[in-house]
């Protein structure tokens, strides 16, 4: 996206918006206040206290950090902490991979919390109609429903996006504001004091944070999907959600004022400020806005995890674009692995009074992680070491805060969440650690130095023609370099003869779109290297590359692609090409480390999961050649094998 478009407001981007962006962030008002107050009495204290620390909290983390400051942090109109990361790579703080990897796989497990307690609290208000009814069923079959969707694409249930969240925070906004009439006395709230008294000066108050920290989960959401938005869109419309979701946490902290003294039960103070004949229309628009909610973390996980395969983060999955909208994707394998942890996840809390304790935890220290990568592009773009110093001052002591807090979820429930993290962490780390390991051992050489022989090769009438265009693909950087693995199969293993020689090389770039490519000759019409420079998110369908560079070149006269065989070059019938695609396996010739040893097992089973290296490619598999290939990373020391002379009498016995 070009910078003009991240800062174009339309009235058709805010609308969009209202429907991609604030889903997570603006269902929170359904159980924020109902997990604040708990199963304690309801009084003044945690409920001004609380409302006035849900403005405090909107007001500095959402508004100050992520609308006002995080978004300025854009990688070519690309958000979220992966685009942010490939910004501040470029600083060569290798650790600084270790928040972005923390970071994306807490944004992940909270996809997996996300569907379930919105859906799972719309749904709950059916008991103001009967309270002995099972909702967990309803539940699973919505998230069935939306997860089965997924494959089609939502081009269609996109457009109704917009219109239900601006309903449904004209309705929230509208019942707050009118509950607000109620109890007017509540907007004094707005005072940091009562904050203050309720975190330092109520016993157990502090502990609250856990439940506060809710109604801004949805805060990274704003980051991750700009590119699709637009910054000036978000932040204008920033300004009519907040004041919506301030006048419905206001009204319902109203009618709590009304009821001190009293206990909350099975009631949901969002759905007790509606009147009695409007609840159920207010329950049909609640449960499509947690749809939308949902579908925008599902949507949020795909293109993260699309990034993630990029950055070499994630084993390559197979990527599907279902329709012909920018940046919509399908990843089968996650979409089906989020919604199997969703319904576990629904079947084993049940409630959402209960999922509350696992959710928070994730996304928490996802913001933590984000601001440590923030903090180095402020460095980056060289802002003052005041706003920089205020900047960590005031966010530390905020988010680790919350960190606390929401750590008393960790045994009652929060464990669940971090163990789904962790879990992506690992296979992330995994990945990551092993590729560099494998690299660390990939063997150069001098590709002038093989040219002649290439070239001789290819003369060679002696030996059987491969194909009249034979083309490898290469992880060398440099284009007077080449794998000695390469030049082996070609020389040695089975001597491939070709009428050209192509070696290809693809190097993802640190922004999200850029589709450039170069060529080199090394020997007319003989022997050519392209390289490929695509973005972060650009999927790299080689073949249908490579021949738009061929083709191209064939345009320009730089080479040419007929036939070589007399009869068919007589024709005029193009060459025959063949991609050869060199598959390593873990050879049995290594002595590793415990810990190289884990980690390389786990890239390999891994690998063994996901696309193999021709499909991850886009290569015609009726065209392709793959060769197994030893990955010897830690040789077996020599062996100490003694010859010994045969025994006479023993040769006479056997004669």
């Amino acid at each position: 996206m070009s910078s003009s478009a991240i800062n174009r407001i339309t009235l058709p981007g805010l609308l969009v918006t209202l429907g991609i962006i604030f889903g997570d962030i603006g269902t929170s008002p359904l159980y924020v206040l109902k997990a604040i107050i708990g199963r304690e009495a309801i009084s003044a204290e945690s409920v001004l206290g609380g409302v006035s620390c849900i403005f405090w909290t909107l007001t500095l983390q959402t508004t100050i950090k992520y609308v006002l400051l995080t978004l300025r942090a854009d990688n070519k109109g690309e958000g979220g902490i992966f685009a942010l990361y490939a910004l501040v790579k470029r600083t060569k703080i290798k650790w600084l991979i270790v928040p972005a990897v923390i970071g994306g796989a807490a944004l992940l497990a909270d996809g997996v919390i996300t569907p379930a307690i919105s859906v799972s609290s719309a749904i709950e208000g059916l008991r103001y109609f009967n309270p002995e009814i099972d909702t967990v069923p309803i539940v699973i079959a919505i998230l069935t429903m939306l997860f089965l969707i997924q494959q089609f694409g939502t081009k269609f249930v996109g457009q109704f996006f917009g219109p239900v969240m601006f309903i449904w925070f004209t309705m929230i906004g509208t019942i707050g504001f009118i509950s607000i009439l109620q109890f007017p006395e509540v907007v004094k709230a707005v005072n940091p004091v009562y904050a203050y008294d309720l975190l330092v000066e109520h016993p157990g108050g502090f502990w609250l944070l856990g439940a506060i920290f809710l109604c801004t989960t949805g805060a990274e959401g704003l980051y991750s999907d700009m590119g699709h938005c637009g910054r000036k869109n978000i932040r204008v419309s920033w300004g009519f959600v907040k004041v919506m979701l301030l006048l419905n946490y206001f009204g319902q902290a109203a009618w709590l004022m009304l009821h001190e003294g009293n206990y909350l039960e099975e009631r949901n103070p969002f759905y007790s400020i509606m009147p009695d004949s409007f609840r159920l229309i207010g329950l049909v628009v609640a449960t499509g806005a947690t749809i939308v909610a949902s579908q925008a973390l599902i949507s949020a996980s795909f293109t993260l995890i699309n990034e993630a395969i990029r950055l070499n983060f994630w084993p390559k999955v197979r990527v599907k674009y279902p329709t012909d909208m920018k940046g919509q994707i399908y990843i089968p394998s996650i979409n089906w692995l989020l919604y199997a942890s969703c319904v576990a996840v629904v079947l084993y809390f049940g409630e959402s009074s209960q999922m509350e304790a696992a959710y928070g935890l994730t996304i928490n220290i996802d913001m933590i992680m984000t601001s440590t990568l923030l903090i180095f592009y402020m460095i980056i773009k060289r802002y003052s070491w005041l706003t920089i110093g205020a900047f960590i001052l005031v966010y530390t002591t905020i988010e680790f805060s919350f960190l606390v807090a929401n750590l008393s979820k960790f045994a009652h429930g929060g464990w669940v969440s971090v163990l789904i993290s962790s879990a992506i962490i690992y296979v992330m780390w995994a990945w990551y650690q092993a590729r560099k390991i494998r690299n660390r051992f990939l063997e150069f050489v001098k590709l002038k130095d093989y040219l002649p022989m290439l070239r001789d090769l290819s003369h060679d009438f002696s030996i059987p023609k491969t194909a009249t265009h034979l083309v490898y693909l290469t992880s060398a950087d440099y284009t007077d370099e080449i794998e000695a693995k390469v030049v082996y199969s070609i020389l040695q293993k089975q001597p491939k003869r070709a009428d050209m020689y192509w070696f290809v090389h693809v190097d993802v770039r640190d922004e999200p779109f850029t589709m450039e490519y170069k060529v080199t000759e090394l020997i007319k019409g003989n022997i050519i290297r392209i390289d490929f420079r695509l973005g972060f998110r650009v999927e790299p369908l080689i073949n249908l590359m490579f021949r738009k560079v061929v083709e191209d070149m064939v345009k320009n006269f730089e080479v040419d692609i007929t036939s070589r065989y007399e009869s068919l070059g007589r024709k005029n019938l193009i060459g025959d090409f063949r991609f050869v695609v060199m598959e390593k396996f873990l050879s049995y010739e290594n002595e590793l480390p415990f810990y190289e040893k884990i980690i390389l097992d786990t890239y390999f089973l891994l690998k063994k999961l996901s696309l193999s290296e021709e499909r991850a490619f886009g290569l015609d598999t009726s065209s392709v050649t793959i060769e197994k290939v030893p990955l010897i990373v830690s040789p077996v020391r020599e062996l100490n094998l003694k010859r010994i002379k045969l025994d006479s009498k023993k040769s006479d016995i056997n004669t």
